[in-house]
Parts: structure tokens; sequence; C-alpha cells
């Protein structure tokens, strides 16, 4: 459920919020693959299953990039900022990468908004993404998102 704000101007009264939870993403070995391709990162736990499965996870896993890059697909999911000429990524303060996604497992971001400062012509916010894997009771990837939202 993506959490609306009519314009910039309610985002910094809204410092604290949880915005709610995102759908369930399947990260697959075709997705590991494509990632891999993207980057060239072809290290064998991502990208080599027969050997990964001797390896200490019993399976390929995700590159901590790729678990990153999806939320990218996440943040617009959890929230929008109507009333704005452009939102844009201004880039991440802090990335952590708790524990592996390994593949096949299903992630989903949840959302938290911890500053907000203007800015000429708008805000800048950090919003903290917490990726969840199913099952697990530790996040794959807490990423502090900073964007401007420009009026």
């Amino acid at each position: 459920m993506t959490t609306v704000f009519a314009s910039p101007d309610e985002l910094p009264g809204a410092v604290g919020t949880h915005l709610g939870y995102g759908g369930w993403i399947t990260v697959d070995q075709d997705r590991i693959d494509l990632f891999a391709e993207a980057t060239g990162d072809h290290q064998w736990i991502h990208v080599d299953p027969e050997r990964a499965a001797a390896g200490p996870f019993g399976a390929t896993i995700a590159h901590g990039y790729l678990t990153l890059a999806l939320t990218n697909q996440m943040l617009p999911e959890l929230v929008r900022v109507d009333g704005i000429s452009m939102g844009i990524n201004y880039g991440t303060n802090k990335v952590r990468f708790p524990s592996p996604v390994v593949v096949d497992s299903r992630v989903r971001g949840g959302a938290e908004l911890v500053q907000v400062d203007e800015v000429v012509g708008g805000y800048q916010a950090v919003i903290r993404i917490t990726v969840e894997v199913e099952g697990s009771d530790r996040p794959a990837c807490v990423v502090d998102s900073v964007s401007r939202f420009l009026r």
C-alpha cells in the first residue's frame, strides 16, 4: 500500500512515520544471472548453483547490490509525493547487508521517513528501507535512501 503525500510540504510533519510495506518479489536465478551479466560480477556464490550447493548457504545467493537495486523498484510502491515538478534519487547515506538472499527467496520492502530537510525548491527526505526476506527474522538490506522532492 502506497503512502501518499498531497504535497512535499506534508513531509516534515511525517518524520518518524512508518510508510508501510510493498509486495513480495521473488529473487530467482534468472534475475541473479541477469544482474551478474549487467555488472560483470560472476562470482560462483551467485551464478554456479552446483558449486554454491556445497557452499555456506546451500544454494546461490543474490548479490548485495542486486538487493539494494531492488529498493529502487520498492520505493515508488511505498511512497508517493504529489504536487511536485520532479522527484530525484539523490543517493544513499548508509547501506547494510545483514543477511543473504538465497535464490528463490521472496523479499519485500518496508519504509520509514527518518529525516526531512528543506532544500532550494523543495525538500530532501531520508527514507529508511528495510528489505525483509520471507520467513527470516533478519533483514537482507537496510538502506537510508535520499530523495529530493521539488515543487
